[in-house]
């Protein structure tokens, strides 16, 4: 699947063309959406929120950077909590608030892995701002960093990142379904950072719009391997031990290709064991030939704790930015608290 979405979003033509009117469609709702959200907002909220998120259907590195700039406010003592919708979880309530060990079935896969990899706060509710005045209620912290919710309009922002994959951009540049955009491009101009994440963006059609970007500030950003532990018994291993290993790569992310492209760099010999996005894994999705490792992301690894084979290793990424970029985002959050506070 993930393949076919390459060929037919992420290359300079557009074969879905005739689906143009739905593209027409997914448009005119979603800024019917925004344009009722918008107007229907109550006043800001009394702490700084900041949003991550897309304008890209799929992977692109939300989380990885959310992790970053939680592990960033917190060095600047900030006390942050990452809001979540808790996509692909069904909790018996919301708001809900999730511990490293809750249920990614309840809370979603995203929001545990988020409250393994940063300690802080994670609050689940399909209702954002519900979520979000629930945990100023309970005092959990004193900024809002909201994982993945860029079009979710009702929840009031101050500070918004973009973030994409460095290496298939906007695809070609129309609108699901016939593109991979979920907004148009000439939404960035009105984002305050786009964050590329693993190269920069080439000149070309379809990109015309990154010219307009005046107001938004752009930097890049690196997923560098991390760690690589035994998912059954917690034992570390240097991820230089991939090279020559032979390995079943599990990934049900939004861009597996990305990950199976890591393992390959890393010297690995890759059986590639791609799923659907938040999939539901089983113990037999995990099953891998004598002497092969079964290797996956942090975001799979919280779904298969329970039933995890020996063999099994979780591989995890760091995001990796400028300290320009940690100062001016930095800066521009502070800005938004004193505005607050006037």
């Amino acid at each position: 699947m993930s393949s076919l979405i390459d060929r037919l979003w992420y290359g300079k033509s557009r074969p879905l063309w005739p689906l143009a009117p739905l593209s027409w469609l997914f448009q005119a709702v979603a800024a019917s959406r925004r344009r009722k959200a918008w107007e229907a907002r109550n006043e800001t909220l009394p702490v700084p929120v900041v949003v991550v998120g897309n304008i890209t259907a799929g992977g692109t590195g939300k989380s990885p950077l959310t992790a970053w700039l939680v592990a960033e406010l917190r060095s600047a003592g900030w006390r942050p909590v990452i809001i979540s919708r808790g996509y692909g979880g069904k909790s018996p309530h919301y708001p809900a608030l999730v511990s490293a060990d809750s249920n990614p079935s309840e809370m979603g896969d995203e929001p545990v892995m988020l409250a393994q990899a940063t300690g802080v706060p994670v609050v689940v509710d399909p209702v954002r701002r519900r979520g979000a005045l629930w945990a100023l209620d309970q005092e959990l912290g004193d900024i809002l960093v909201c994982d993945d919710g860029l079009q979710h309009y009702a929840l009031p922002r101050d500070v918004e990142l973009a973030v994409f994959d460095g290496a298939r951009g906007v695809g070609n540049g129309a609108v699901i379904p016939v593109g991979p955009l979920r907004e148009p491009v000439s939404r960035l101009s009105s984002v305050d950072f786009v964050v590329v994440n693993g190269g920069e963006f080439e000149a070309g059609q379809h990109l015309d719009a990154f010219d307009d970007i005046e107001h938004s500030e752009i930097h890049t950003m690196a997923l560098e391997p991390s760690t690589l532990v035994n998912l059954k018994t917690g034992q570390a291993r240097p991820v230089t031990d991939l090279q020559g290993q032979t390995v079943r790569a599990v990934a049900g992310i939004g861009n597996p290709g990305r990950f199976f492209d890591t393992l390959r760099n890393l010297g690995a010999k890759v059986t590639e064991a791609p799923f659907s996005d938040h999939h539901s894994f089983k113990a037999s999705d995990l099953t891998a030939e004598a002497g092969q490792w079964v290797v996956m992301t942090a975001k799979d690894a919280v779904k298969c704790r329970s039933f995890a084979p020996d063999n099994a290793w979780v591989f995890s990424v760091q995001a990796s930015l400028s300290d320009e970029f940690s100062r001016s985002v930095i800066a521009r959050i502070g800005q938004s608290a004193e505005q607050l506070i006037s």
